[in-house]
């Protein structure tokens, strides 16, 4: 049903954007040269641009940026107009604070607030020039003439531009074009509805807080053969207070990061329904491939994410339900299918050699495991993970770290604390690591590792009705190879030993409960 009500909604929202662009073809076009741009890559074009942007807006129309470097402040793009920045055209981002104008919540190059119809296209390129832009607000907060947190290390976001940022627009596109070293998050997309972004090349690594994409509170989304090379977040959903993301696609997408590829959070405030993610290969990624959080009083519900293949990235499946924010209730996450996915983990740094790389965990720690981690009285559920493959480094050794299997209780539950696939420390498992959930099945699980570690395969703590249905383990270390504290009806499938001599399942409540 939900690939039904799927399919048939971004049916109507191709058919849509294909009456609009043919459209378009037909509408008039205006060159910014015409009314004083220079696109000589040293004059201020901005003006030129905004009275091409209003020209066509009118009964609307198309902008053509040609050839050259157009040098600008903020664009406000305007209903029914389309940016088309053509091949061997660059809209360049001012380097100075003071040419951009804050239209909706934070700075940005192009923005657009309570519009429809328009489109950003052409096989240009948008440069945020964003390393001498950070610098220049750098200049201005050291000075003291922005507001920024006084024990601030850098800029804060709302103070560094981002490239583009729609807020409550309606039938948007944005495809074929090339976005480049953006100041803080590249691309948001704030509460727009019938939104497309297609064959968006990405290459941030400019400065620190490079989301590649952001979609926030977006309904009816098509996200689709996008490449993305960002340092931080790869594709990024998130959610205020007002709305949720729902019906989200996305599909066939290059990610490159020194965070998390794809992730739901941090901020999560609403929540996330009727997500399916399709065709993801990521490379030399720091931290998760698939991450989903709720940590502010999201309800994440019917998520669908397959055919995810990841080489070199720190983490495969981080999924966290927390509770920041202590005046309202917690989320909750429930009803995830992740399938046909395969990683491989190194025990070196994945983005090792990259711009603006991802801090290291100072603390000593062996490899994480991928983890399901819910909260007391409130567990993650209905989880299904088939036909994963985990491929790890291992080589887990206690000299090195080490949680006694005795002390799981003392695993720290840090409720209000900012999620992340490291946040707990030291863990002893090496491949998955759950706690407070119910139903999880494993179906089809190969976890395999190149060099042996000590630690557990599984450990299930506080787990209800777990199901390990034909799971592989290529080796085993000292510990046992599944390991359960206050877990009840665990049920095992024609899954088997691999090594006699090894402990199997060892049980460590304080009270025993019932296992199959």
């Amino acid at each position: 049903m939900l690939m039904l009500r799927f399919n048939r909604c971004h049916s109507l929202v191709f058919i849509a954007s294909l009456i609009f662009n043919q459209t378009l073809l037909a509408a008039p076009q205006f060159n910014p040269r015409t009314m004083g741009a220079k696109g000589d890559g040293k004059t201020k074009d901005t003006k030129a641009i905004q009275q091409a942007i209003d020209a066509a807006s009118k009964n609307g129309g198309t902008v053509v940026l040609d050839r050259g470097s157009f040098l600008s402040g903020t664009l406000h793009l305007k209903s029914r107009v389309t940016l088309q920045i053509e091949p061997g055209a660059t809209l360049l981002g001012s380097t100075e604070h003071a040419d951009y104008e804050r239209a909706g919540r934070w700075l940005a190059l192009l923005e657009a607030k309570d519009v429809t119809d328009i489109n950003v296209t052409g096989g240009g390129v948008i440069d945020g020039q964003g390393a001498n832009l950070a610098a220049d607000v750098t200049r201005l907060m050291k000075a003291g003439k922005l507001n920024d947190p006084p024990d601030s290390k850098r800029p804060g976001e709302k103070n560094r531009p981002q490239i583009i940022e729609f807020q409550n627009c309606k039938r948007v596109t944005v495809s074929n074009i090339t976005l480049k070293d953006s100041s803080c998050w590249v691309q948001t997309y704030v509460s727009c509805d019938n939104l497309t972004l297609e064959n968006v090349t990405v290459r941030s690594t400019a400065f620190w807080n490079n989301d590649g994409i952001d979609i926030v509170d977006g309904h009816h989304v098509l996200v689709k053969d996008c490449d993305v090379d960002s340092a931080d977040d790869g594709i990024c959903l998130k959610s205020y207070k007002e709305r949720s993301c729902v019906d989200v696609r996305v599909e066939n997408c290059k990610i490159r990061s020194s965070a998390s590829a794809f992730k739901f959070g941090t901020t999560s405030h609403g929540g996330f329904k009727q997500i399916v993610v399709r065709g993801l290969r990521i490379h030399d990624t720091l931290r998760s491939a698939v991450a989903i959080q709720s940590v502010d009083g999201a309800i994440i519900d019917d998520v669908d994410i397959g055919d995810i293949e990841a080489k070199n990235t720190g983490n495969a499946i981080s999924i966290r339900l927390g509770h920041r924010d202590k005046k309202d209730k917690p989320g909750s996450i429930n009803n995830i299918r992740i399938h046909d996915m395969t990683v491989q983990i190194p025990d070196t740094v994945p983005d090792a050699g990259y711009p603006m790389a991802g801090p290291a965990v100072k603390e000593p720690h062996n490899i994480f495991p991928s983890s399901i981690v819910g909260i007391p009285g409130h567990s993650i559920s209905n989880v299904s993970l088939k036909n994963i493959t985990l491929i790890i480094a291992g080589g887990g050794r206690r000299e090195v770290a080490e949680v006694p299997l005795t002390r799981l209780k003392g695993i720290p539950e840090k409720e209000d604390k900012y999620p992340e696939f490291s946040m707990f420390g030291e863990l002893p498992a090496w491949g998955f690591y759950v706690r407070h959930a119910t139903n999880v099945t494993f179906e089809n699980v190969k976890l395999n590792t190149v060099k042996p570690d000590y630690r557990a395969a599984f450990v299930f703590d506080d787990v209800q009705s777990p199901v390990l249905d034909h799971v592989a383990i290529s080796s085993v270390g000292d510990n046992p190879v599944f390991v359960t504290r206050d877990v009840a009806d665990i049920k095992f499938v024609e899954t088997k030993r691999t090594d006699e001599s090894r402990e199997w399942l060892r049980d460590v409540s304080d009270r025993k409960k019932k296992s199959e």
